[in-house]
């Protein structure tokens, strides 16, 4: 007999798919859904498999395959805070704790020292959500399209990816967020549109040089369509 999985949201019957030789993907019908490690039985490496067959698996130098262990949880850790992430997004909370709570998160997740969230009101960038920079600044803090690292990337609607900001000349402190203490030095700053409709923008900034990888550029404009989807729903509201 085959065994039951029940939803952690509604406990109704889930299926699941098997994704890889390590993996096995649960989802209900009401759109919640979760990674299970696969059955020891199904971990037995065969070597005569293609590379893309065994995903958490790499050959190296000496052509000999080894388990990645570090990308493999760091996966886990990823589809975990994203659906943490999608679910508060839609939740009733009201927005600035959303927003409060999701700069936290994403800080935390791709490991940065600042995350703070603008959105676009009266034609504006204002700082509504952050994790690093003075709370006091919420509400406070803007920027016009054009202005500073943040405002050229919403103008020019493409994400600006800097490892020393002191080397643009864009750049520049706001009091109010009191952003001089930290000494930053790298940012990503991603702009938020819906079409040609200006949304917001969402910065990750760190007070050590650190180059991005793919997948935490990735991860930043994932988040950046969550905030997108749950600013939109409530205006809808």
């Amino acid at each position: 007999m085959d065994s039951v999985i029940r939803c952690r949201k509604c406990g109704k019957k889930m299926s699941f798919v098997k994704v890889d030789d390590y993996r096995i993907k649960s989802t209900c019908s009401c759109g919640y859904s979760e990674y299970k490690t696969a059955s020891a039985a199904s971990k037995t490496i065969n070597p005569h498999l293609s590379k893309q067959n065994l995903m958490p698996l790499v050959l190296d130098d000496t052509g000999k395959f080894f388990f990645e262990a570090e990308r493999a949880d760091r996966e886990k850790k990823e589809i975990i805070t994203l659906e943490e992430l999608s679910m508060l997004a839609s939740s009733d909370y009201d927005i600035k704790d959303i927003l409060k709570t999701v700069a936290e998160k994403t800080a935390k997740r791709i490991g940065v020292d600042i995350c703070s969230i603008y959105l676009w009101e009266d034609d504006n960038l204002v700082l509504e959500g952050t994790f690093g920079l003075s709370q006091d600044a919420v509400g406070v803090a803007k920027l016009k399209s054009g202005e500073g690292v943040t405002g050229s990337a919403l103008k020019d609607r493409q994400p600006i990816l800097l490892e020393d900001v002191s080397t643009d000349e864009r750049y520049h402190f706001f009091p109010e967020t009191k952003e001089e203490q930290y000494r930053i030095k790298s940012m990503y700053s991603y702009p938020i549109f819906s079409g040609d409709e200006p949304f917001g923008a969402l910065n990750v900034q760190t007070v050590v040089t650190k180059q991005f990888t793919e997948d935490e550029l990735s991860f930043v404009a994932v988040v950046a369509n969550l905030i997108l989807g749950a600013v939109k729903l409530r205006k809808r509201r």
